[in-house]
Protein backbone atom coordinates (compact mmCIF):
# COMPACT_ATOMS: atom_id res chain seq x y z
CA UNK A 1 0.00 0.00 0.00
CA UNK A 2 1.03 3.44 -0.33
CA UNK A 3 2.16 5.24 2.68
CA UNK A 4 -0.73 8.00 2.65
CA UNK A 5 -3.61 4.73 2.01
CA UNK A 6 -2.07 3.04 5.09
CA UNK A 7 -2.56 6.33 7.39
CA UNK A 8 -6.19 6.51 6.18
CA UNK A 9 -6.88 2.88 6.87
CA UNK A 10 -5.03 2.74 10.61
CA UNK A 11 -5.66 5.85 11.56
CA UNK A 12 -9.30 5.27 12.52
CA UNK A 13 -7.52 1.65 14.63
CA UNK A 14 -5.68 3.55 16.45
CA UNK A 15 -8.00 6.71 17.36
CA UNK A 16 -10.16 3.63 18.60
CA UNK A 17 -7.09 2.09 20.13
CA UNK A 18 -6.35 5.54 22.13
CA UNK A 19 -9.59 5.96 23.71
CA UNK A 20 -9.93 2.53 24.93
CA UNK A 21 -6.63 2.75 26.52
CA UNK A 22 -8.12 6.33 27.76
CA UNK A 23 -10.93 4.50 29.32
CA UNK A 24 -8.98 1.75 30.70
CA UNK A 25 -5.50 1.30 31.20
CA UNK A 26 -3.28 2.02 33.97
CA UNK A 27 -2.61 5.92 34.63
CA UNK A 28 0.88 4.83 34.55
CA UNK A 29 0.95 2.48 31.34
CA UNK A 30 3.61 3.01 28.64
CA UNK A 31 2.56 2.70 24.97
CA UNK A 32 4.14 1.39 21.89
CA UNK A 33 3.08 1.56 18.77
CA UNK A 34 4.46 -0.23 15.83
CA UNK A 35 1.95 -0.34 13.45
CA UNK A 36 2.87 1.51 10.35
CA UNK A 37 2.95 4.88 9.92
CA UNK A 38 4.04 4.37 13.10
CA UNK A 39 4.68 7.96 14.66
CA UNK A 40 1.69 9.71 13.24
CA UNK A 41 -0.88 6.54 14.43
CA UNK A 42 1.21 6.70 18.06
CA UNK A 43 0.28 10.47 17.66
CA UNK A 44 -3.04 9.67 17.23
CA UNK A 45 -3.51 7.11 19.65
CA UNK A 46 -2.16 9.67 22.56
CA UNK A 47 -4.56 12.59 21.42
CA UNK A 48 -7.43 10.37 21.95
CA UNK A 49 -6.40 8.77 25.09
CA UNK A 50 -7.95 10.91 27.96
CA UNK A 51 -6.18 11.19 30.67
CA UNK A 52 -2.66 9.90 29.71
CA UNK A 53 -0.16 11.99 29.31
CA UNK A 54 1.51 12.33 25.36
CA UNK A 55 4.56 11.15 26.52
CA UNK A 56 3.51 8.07 27.83
CA UNK A 57 3.29 7.34 23.91
CA UNK A 58 6.09 6.45 21.73
CA UNK A 59 6.74 4.69 18.19
CA UNK A 60 9.32 2.57 17.24
CA UNK A 61 12.15 3.23 15.34
CA UNK A 62 14.55 0.63 17.39
CA UNK A 63 14.31 -1.38 14.15
CA UNK A 64 15.80 1.05 12.16
CA UNK A 65 18.34 1.92 15.05
CA UNK A 66 19.13 -1.88 15.05
CA UNK A 67 19.21 -2.35 11.57
CA UNK A 68 21.89 0.88 11.39
CA UNK A 69 24.23 -0.60 14.32
CA UNK A 70 24.59 -4.07 11.59
CA UNK A 71 25.01 -2.42 8.41
CA UNK A 72 28.20 -0.21 10.21
CA UNK A 73 29.31 -3.52 12.08
CA UNK A 74 29.47 -5.23 8.85
CA UNK A 75 31.69 -2.28 6.86
CA UNK A 76 33.51 -1.86 9.90
CA UNK A 77 34.34 -5.61 10.32
CA UNK A 78 33.02 -5.59 14.06
CA UNK A 79 30.15 -6.33 16.42
CA UNK A 80 27.15 -4.03 16.85
CA UNK A 81 28.04 -4.17 20.73
CA UNK A 82 30.96 -2.38 19.83
CA UNK A 83 29.16 0.62 18.58
CA UNK A 84 27.34 3.36 20.72
CA UNK A 85 25.80 6.98 20.04
CA UNK A 86 24.20 5.93 17.12
CA UNK A 87 21.33 7.63 16.29
CA UNK A 88 17.70 7.55 13.88
CA UNK A 89 16.25 10.92 13.60
CA UNK A 90 12.46 11.64 12.72
CA UNK A 91 9.94 9.72 11.23
CA UNK A 92 9.34 5.70 10.51
CA UNK A 93 10.21 6.28 7.09
CA UNK A 94 12.14 6.52 4.08
CA UNK A 95 12.73 10.52 5.19
CA UNK A 96 14.46 8.97 8.52
CA UNK A 97 17.98 10.49 9.06
CA UNK A 98 20.40 7.60 10.73
CA UNK A 99 23.19 9.58 12.27
CA UNK A 100 26.72 8.38 12.45
CA UNK A 101 28.22 11.66 13.38
CA UNK A 102 28.13 10.79 17.13
CA UNK A 103 29.00 7.45 16.86
CA UNK A 104 31.75 5.65 18.25
CA UNK A 105 32.70 2.13 16.93
CA UNK A 106 35.17 1.03 19.77
CA UNK A 107 35.81 4.17 21.11
CA UNK A 108 36.83 5.43 17.51
CA UNK A 109 34.72 8.02 15.89
CA UNK A 110 32.78 6.28 13.46
CA UNK A 111 33.09 9.12 10.44
CA UNK A 112 36.81 8.10 11.07
CA UNK A 113 36.55 4.43 9.87
CA UNK A 114 34.09 4.90 6.87
CA UNK A 115 34.11 8.03 3.95
CA UNK A 116 31.22 10.55 3.60
CA UNK A 117 30.55 8.37 -0.25
CA UNK A 118 29.53 5.20 1.58
CA UNK A 119 27.32 7.01 4.35
CA UNK A 120 25.27 9.03 1.28
CA UNK A 121 25.34 6.28 -1.30
CA UNK A 122 25.07 3.27 0.86
CA UNK A 123 24.50 3.54 4.58
CA UNK A 124 21.30 5.94 4.72
CA UNK A 125 19.72 4.36 1.97
CA UNK A 126 19.83 0.95 2.99
CA UNK A 127 18.28 1.67 6.60
CA UNK A 128 15.90 3.87 4.99
CA UNK A 129 14.61 1.49 2.22
CA UNK A 130 15.44 -1.92 4.12
CA UNK A 131 12.07 -2.93 5.09
CA UNK A 132 10.91 -2.63 1.90
CA UNK A 133 13.63 -4.78 0.50
CA UNK A 134 13.29 -7.32 2.47
CA UNK A 135 9.63 -7.21 1.42
CA UNK A 136 10.86 -7.47 -2.01
CA UNK A 137 12.98 -10.44 -1.28
CA UNK A 138 10.55 -12.59 0.95
CA UNK A 139 7.33 -11.43 0.03
CA UNK A 140 6.40 -10.64 3.08
CA UNK A 141 7.51 -8.09 6.11
CA UNK A 142 10.31 -8.88 8.52
CA UNK A 143 7.94 -9.76 11.77
CA UNK A 144 10.30 -11.20 13.49
CA UNK A 145 13.30 -8.51 13.41
CA UNK A 146 10.02 -6.31 14.43
CA UNK A 147 9.13 -8.05 17.87
CA UNK A 148 12.94 -8.32 18.44
CA UNK A 149 13.05 -4.41 18.36
CA UNK A 150 9.71 -3.63 19.97
CA UNK A 151 11.88 -6.13 22.78
CA UNK A 152 14.12 -4.43 23.03
CA UNK A 153 12.50 -1.22 22.78
CA UNK A 154 10.75 -1.83 25.89
CA UNK A 155 13.43 -3.22 27.72
CA UNK A 156 15.75 -0.27 27.25
CA UNK A 157 12.19 1.97 28.44
CA UNK A 158 11.97 0.17 31.30
CA UNK A 159 15.44 -1.25 32.25
CA UNK A 160 17.60 1.68 30.75
CA UNK A 161 20.47 2.89 28.26
CA UNK A 162 23.85 1.23 29.28
CA UNK A 163 26.58 4.17 30.59
CA UNK A 164 28.01 6.36 27.40
CA UNK A 165 25.20 5.20 25.07
CA UNK A 166 22.07 6.47 24.19
CA UNK A 167 19.13 4.85 21.93
CA UNK A 168 16.21 5.71 19.29
CA UNK A 169 13.06 6.21 20.43
CA UNK A 170 10.17 8.25 18.61
CA UNK A 171 8.94 10.65 20.90
CA UNK A 172 6.51 13.83 21.66
CA UNK A 173 8.58 16.67 20.65
CA UNK A 174 9.45 18.98 22.96
CA UNK A 175 10.76 21.83 20.74
CA UNK A 176 14.49 20.34 21.02
CA UNK A 177 16.74 20.41 17.97
CA UNK A 178 14.11 22.80 16.67
CA UNK A 179 11.10 19.75 15.94
CA UNK A 180 7.91 21.30 15.90
CA UNK A 181 6.62 20.20 19.57
CA UNK A 182 3.63 17.34 19.53
CA UNK A 183 5.37 15.70 16.57
CA UNK A 184 6.20 11.79 17.38
CA UNK A 185 9.91 12.37 16.08
CA UNK A 186 12.89 9.83 16.74
CA UNK A 187 15.60 11.02 18.92
CA UNK A 188 18.45 9.97 20.26
CA UNK A 189 17.52 9.35 24.41
CA UNK A 190 19.05 8.03 27.42
CA UNK A 191 16.76 5.79 29.56
CA UNK A 192 16.19 5.34 33.28
CA UNK A 193 13.80 4.22 36.16
CA UNK A 194 11.19 3.96 33.06
CA UNK A 195 11.85 7.39 31.45
CA UNK A 196 13.49 8.59 28.78
CA UNK A 197 15.27 12.02 28.21
CA UNK A 198 16.50 13.70 24.61
CA UNK A 199 20.11 13.79 25.08
CA UNK A 200 20.63 17.74 24.96
CA UNK A 201 23.04 19.82 22.76
CA UNK A 202 24.69 17.65 20.38
CA UNK A 203 25.94 19.57 17.56
CA UNK A 204 24.14 19.29 13.96
CA UNK A 205 26.32 20.02 11.13
CA UNK A 206 24.37 21.26 8.06
CA UNK A 207 24.26 18.14 6.36
CA UNK A 208 22.03 16.64 9.25
CA UNK A 209 20.06 19.33 10.05
CA UNK A 210 18.60 19.13 5.80
CA UNK A 211 17.79 15.71 6.40
CA UNK A 212 16.12 16.30 10.33
CA UNK A 213 13.81 18.72 9.15
CA UNK A 214 12.86 16.82 5.36
CA UNK A 215 11.72 13.99 8.07
CA UNK A 216 10.37 16.71 10.45
CA UNK A 217 7.64 18.02 7.04
CA UNK A 218 6.74 14.77 6.43
CA UNK A 219 6.03 13.69 10.35
CA UNK A 220 3.96 17.69 9.71
CA UNK A 221 2.02 16.19 6.43
CA UNK A 222 1.08 13.07 7.90
CA UNK A 223 -0.81 15.09 10.74
CA UNK A 224 -2.22 17.49 8.78
CA UNK A 225 -3.79 14.73 6.88
CA UNK A 226 -5.37 13.23 10.53
CA UNK A 227 -6.13 16.69 11.64
CA UNK A 228 -9.77 15.05 12.27
CA UNK A 229 -9.15 12.30 14.42
CA UNK A 230 -6.64 14.12 16.92
CA UNK A 231 -9.70 15.44 19.36
CA UNK A 232 -9.84 19.16 20.78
Amino acid sequence: MERKDLLLANAQIFSAQGKALGAVASRDVRVLVVGNPANTNALIASRNAAGLAPGQFTAMTRLDHNRALSQLAEKTGTHVNDIVRLTIWGNHSSTQYPDLSHAQVKGKPATSLVDQVWIEQQFIPTVQQRGAAIIKVRGSSSAASAASAAIDHVRTWMLGTAAGDWTSMAIPSDGSYGIEPGLIYSYPVTCSNGAYRIVPDLPINDFSRKRMDLSAAELREERDGVRELLGG
